[in-house]
């Protein structure tokens, strides 16, 4: 973070334009602590900044910065300024960048870059979209396993300033082929003479190009590496995934999943930056779709209509029946969807899901039923409101919110997994969109069985 006490001096350099003193001051600086400065100040003045920095402190700054932000200092630079910057960047991040951009503006950008850089470029853009070939750099290190650790030393010496992490080193054969990884810790403990061939235990990890970024997600996570090389479909190593790439994919991944349980379409860009009309598009449809389910549960209160004008006192209890089970239904929904997300269960685990809230719905419903009756208990024994059948109306209520409660957890633990046999997102069944399926049924079984036990008294 910025110091509170530098910062000051440092914006009074900017509104002075004492430049040249500001640029030694922030060569030292870490370039997300620069990046931070950039934003902090006025839009007009953070292309001046950003042109004091070396082109290579300007391309790690640049990394830090979100889409528009990039976008609005590309429109500021010159086109030479955008060509260096461009060149310095990671392979990754500038992959990221130009799958943001419009495809007219990605042609000029790949066209101003430097013969190499352009031909890698267009490499990783041409894999497809969500993959884990646009998410790879291909500045690694990599070794043959009949070198020494002598050789492989000088060599990362020579060669390893532009790789990406140098915390794991990657062994291939004659044909590129991936044999092994190593720690580089391993090549500063052995002797010198050591072969690489020595070091190695033919046990590693590996992604392929193809595969999709979750993927990858889920193998950091398994096995808690801060890289991991990507080979083709024939096993040559072509690049490796870093940790930092893999938890911008997961934070993604989450929100996208908090805003499809929450029934919004993913937002496409933050909260404070998307407009109101965007806004109102992407919450339109889900909600317009659960007012609609909704209003199956009016066509439900109508069916009952009979059964209401007779005994008014079961209206009383129909707020609590549809939370119930609506709530009952969200809580295992959520808990599934999560579960399912880590990779605890799969859809085989179905019928140990099916089990495990068959019981808990029971349990859950008989505790509801409990409070529900001794409501019902004190409010007639304090004010005598649910007058000479109050016994019955009570067992109504507690019957009908077990029934519910064991329905709404049954389908909210259910759903995601019917859901994802089908091929589509778990999250997608959403907690407003379990709650208004299951509403409908809860009052179904809720007046189902005040008809049973109220026959021949209210009813």
């Amino acid at each position: 973070m910025i110091s509170q006490l530098v910062k000051p001096e440092i914006i009074d350099l900017i509104h002075h334009r004492i430049l040249s003193e500001l640029k030694e001051v922030l060569i030292d600086w870490p370039p997300t602590d620069i990046a931070d400065l950039i934003l902090s100040i006025e839009e007009e003045e953070r292309a001046i900044i950003f042109r004091l920095l070396p082109k290579d402190l300007a391309a790690d700054v640049f990394e830090y910065f979100d889409y528009d932000t990039q976008q609005l200092l590309i429109e500021s630079l010159s086109k030479e300024d955008i060509a260096a910057i461009l060149n310095e960047m990671s392979d990754d991040d500038r992959t990221a960048l130009f799958e943001e951009m419009p495809p007219n503006a990605v042609k000029q950008m790949i066209a101003i870059l430097s013969p190499e850089q352009k031909k890698i470029a267009q490499q990783l853009l041409g894999y497809p979209e969500y993959s884990v070939g646009r998410l790879m750099t291909p500045d690694y290190i990599a070794v043959k396993q009949d070198w020494t650790v002598q050789q492989t030393l000088d060599y990362i010496r020579e060669n390893g300033k532009n790789s990406e992490t140098l915390n794991v080193v990657y062994v291939i054969d004659d044909k590129g082929h991936l044999v092994d990884d190593i720690k580089i810790s391993e090549f500063l403990l052995a002797p010198l003479n050591t072969k690489v061939y020595d070091l190695m235990n033919f046990n590693f990890v590996s992604l392929k190009v193809n595969d999709d970024q979750e993927t990858a997600v889920e193998l950091f996570k398994k096995y808690d590496r801060v890289a991991l090389p990507v080979t083709d479909s024939s096993g040559v190593l072509v690049g490796i995934v870093t940790i930092d790439d893999i938890l911008d994919i997961a934070e993604e991944e989450a929100t996208e999943d908090i805003h499809k349980f929450a029934a919004v379409e993913s937002l496409d860009e933050p909260y404070p930056d998307i407009s109101l009309l965007g806004m109102i598009k992407k919450r339109a449809g889900w909600l317009s779709i659960l007012f609609i389910g909704e209003m199956l549960t009016a066509t439900a209160m109508g069916f009952f209509e009979n059964e209401i004008q007779r005994a008014v006192v079961l209206a009383l209890f129909v707020p609590l029946i549809i939370s119930s089970v609506g709530n009952s239904g969200s809580q295992a929904a959520t808990l599934v969807i999560r579960a399912i997300a880590l990779g605890e269960i799969t859809i085989k685990n179905w019928f140990f899901v099916f089990k495990r809230e068959l019981i808990t719905g029971l349990v859950l419903g008989l505790i509801l039923a409990i409070i529900g009756f001794l409501r019902i208990f004190v409010w007639q024994a304090s004010s005598g409101m649910y007058g000479e059948h109050w016994l019955l109306i009570g067992l109504t209520v507690s019957f009908a919110l077990i029934g519910v409660v064991l329905w709404g957890t049954l389908m909210g633990s259910m759903l995601p997994i019917i859901i994802k046999k089908l091929g589509f997102d778990p999250a997608a069944s959403s907690a407003p969109f379990v709650a208004t399926l299951v509403d409908v049924t809860g009052l179904i079984i809720y007046f189902s069985v005040a008809m049973v036990f109220l026959k021949g008294t209210l009813l």
